[in-house]
């Protein structure tokens, strides 16, 4: 097959093809490239044979030193998952001038609603009297608000300022928050120009009344909210989890609740799907939620837009602008897992 188009090799498992890109952009990738859809047709033996003159690879199939050498034509790899998995050389990526593009902003909006959401749930126990009211165990306004506190005028603590910090940030400004940050990859003027209060990690636990907990995975902060860091949460404290479960020692954390002196809403989880005799299942001042918040169509089908865009912009010899490029400083340090 010969084609004027740019040539790029869709293959983006875990991802699926439909749930990210419409009929519409799908069809717009056509138009602009020559593409070859691997989740359709799966044949690897083809995926390597056609590497040397692809444009771009659309997911992120395993690319060792020898595959990136041979493909002198690629200009990007364009990551549709959400995480920068270790099946890729990324040294000799960047060594070879291939962009990496990450589709993490396209979530930032979901997860940042679906965090004030939890917030905001934990803070009136909204579930907890939906399930008691179910069982006909309801308590009537005072009997069952005692542990009801304001998102309002409250000390909030964001552990992490990326994408979905600062997404977070912009919705809570309604709340009149006082908003410590810790955030060990940005320095203090980004965060103060942020309208935000630099701080350390005891700092932001123990002067916050709601810590949401954005972190990414990597060695360093592996359990970074271990025993004696959750021990400066503040009782009555609110703790929301939509980052990466890595973050925190689930261990010390089921026995910091297991107090009743801390309320916790949970998306991340050690063990996906969450095992059915998990001991969180029985604590009444934990939100359960099982890895949704920013899975959702409108998240997904912006990743699809997103490639057109900058595959486009590409094609046209200017960078890519709407996805995130990764750091080559960075994106070895990431220790994420997929979501099933």
């Amino acid at each position: 097959m010969s084609s004027s188009k740019p040539l790029v090799l869709l293959k983006p498992e875990p991802q699926l093809r439909d749930r990210i890109f419409t009929a519409e952009t799908l069809a717009r990738l056509n138009t602009a490239f020559e593409v070859i859809d691997y989740e359709a047709n799966p044949d690897d033996a083809d995926f390597q044979r056609r590497l040397p003159e692809a444009f771009a690879v659309v997911g992120q199939p395993a690319l060792d030193t020898a595959a990136l050498e041979a493909a002198t034509n690629l200009h990007a790899i364009v990551n549709v998952e959400g995480n920068f998995f270790p099946n890729v050389d990324y040294a000799t990526a960047f060594r070879n001038g291939v962009r990496v593009l990450g589709c993490g902003t396209a979530y930032s909006q979901a997860v940042a609603e679906y965090s004030v959401g939890l917030a905001l749930d934990i803070a009136r126990s909204i579930t907890r009297e939906d399930r008691a009211a179910r069982s006909g165990s309801e308590g009537l306004v005072s009997e069952s608000t005692g542990d009801s506190i304001l998102l309002r005028r409250a000390s909030v603590g964001l552990v992490g300022f990326g994408n979905l910090g600062r997404a977070t940030k912009a919705l809570l400004e309604p709340f009149d928050n006082t908003v410590r940050v810790f955030d060990p990859w940005l320095p203090t003027a980004i965060l103060e120009d942020a309208g935000v209060i630099p701080s350390t990690l005891e700092e932001t636990l123990s002067q916050s009344t709601f810590v949401f907990v954005f972190a990414t995975a990597t060695a360093e902060s592996e359990h970074l909210l271990n025993a004696e860091m959750l021990s400066l949460l503040p009782d009555g404290a609110r703790l929301i989890l939509v980052s990466r479960a890595a973050v925190v020692d689930y261990d010390a954390l089921y026995e910091r609740l297991a107090t009743g002196t801390l309320h916790a809403a949970i998306d991340v989880w050690p063990v996906e799907p969450i095992p059915a005799d998990s001991p969180f299942r029985g604590l009444d001042n934990v939100v359960i939620s099982a890895h949704r918040a920013g899975g959702i169509p409108e998240a997904f089908e912006s990743i699809g837009e997103m490639v057109c865009d900058d595959l486009e912009l590409m094609k046209n010899g200017l960078p890519p602008a709407r996805m995130q490029l990764a750091a080559p400083e960075l994106v070895g340090r990431y220790r994420n897992k997929p979501v099933g």
